[in-house]
């Protein structure tokens, strides 16, 4: 076997055991399906609380109980009932239905205002990424993962999922989400640059907006972004009176 088959080989191994399940208690209990199901739009962002090695890192390094994100893209559209585009750090870009994030703690962003032409655009920017598998040889890119609480500071840990070929950190599926919606420059969590166009006039201030690099963004950063409104299934059924506390 070449040396780049062997890499290939061991990458899938460490990915596979990056993407088993841990132990960890999680912080938000597990979302009502159904409920989550009957208010889903297409472009939805939803959220997950992830409880494999490889979430428990994410969590770690981007100060958030999201360490996934999934976009949806309606029904009809996929077969078996499939309905979201994820990206997954061993079977690459694929499409998954509600099942997949059964038991799991969720939250759904929904962009504000998004153009229904701007809509279509970006669930087929998602579409057309569906098989694109990472390049596992870069073992490197995988090894951040392995030890869940590295000791970074705090400013540098949102830049440790940046470093090295690039593509395990795109595995990160809020990278794939992020280039989606860049693609008709949609916002998320842009750069803003104070810019003054006359060096002598104080009031001649603008305001300049950047794309941030896609491998930069979290999933988190759809939570926070302002662009995104979260969207609350109703919890309570009938008069919060009667609920059955201990």
């Amino acid at each position: 076997m070449a040396s780049g088959g062997i890499r290939q080989w061991a990458g899938r191994g460490l990915a596979r055991y990056l993407s088993a399940p841990t132990h960890c208690a999680p912080r938000h209990a597990p979302s009502d399906l159904d409920a989550i199901r009957a208010v889903m739009q297409p472009c939805d962002v939803l959220l997950v609380e992830g409880r494999s090695r490889f979430s428990s890192a994410i969590k770690f390094l981007t100060h958030s109980v999201w360490s996934h994100a999934a976009l949806y893209v309606g029904s009809g559209l996929l077969p078996d009932g499939h309905c979201f585009v994820e990206a997954d750090v061993v079977d690459g870009v694929r499409t998954v239905g509600f099942g997949e994030f059964s038991g799991y703690g969720l939250r759904i962003c929904r962009p504000h205002q998004l153009h229904h032409a701007d809509a279509l655009a970006v669930i087929d920017a998602a579409l057309r990424r569906v098989g694109h598998r990472y390049d596992l040889r870069n073992i490197v890119d995988l090894l951040r993962y392995l030890w869940p609480t590295p000791p970074v500071p705090g400013h540098l840990r949102r830049r440790l999922l940046a470093l090295g070929s690039g593509d395990p950190t795109r595995a990160i599926c809020s990278g794939l989400i992020a280039q989606c919606f860049q693609s008709v420059r949609y916002p998320i969590l842009p750069l803003v640059e104070q810019v003054r166009d006359d060096p002598f006039c104080s009031a001649c201030v603008r305001e300049q907006w950047h794309i941030r690099h896609h491998s930069l963004f979290v999933p988190a950063d759809f939570d926070l972004s302002p662009h995104f409104e979260i969207i609350k299934p109703p919890a309570l059924e009938g008069d919060y009176r009667t609920l059955p506390w201990s």
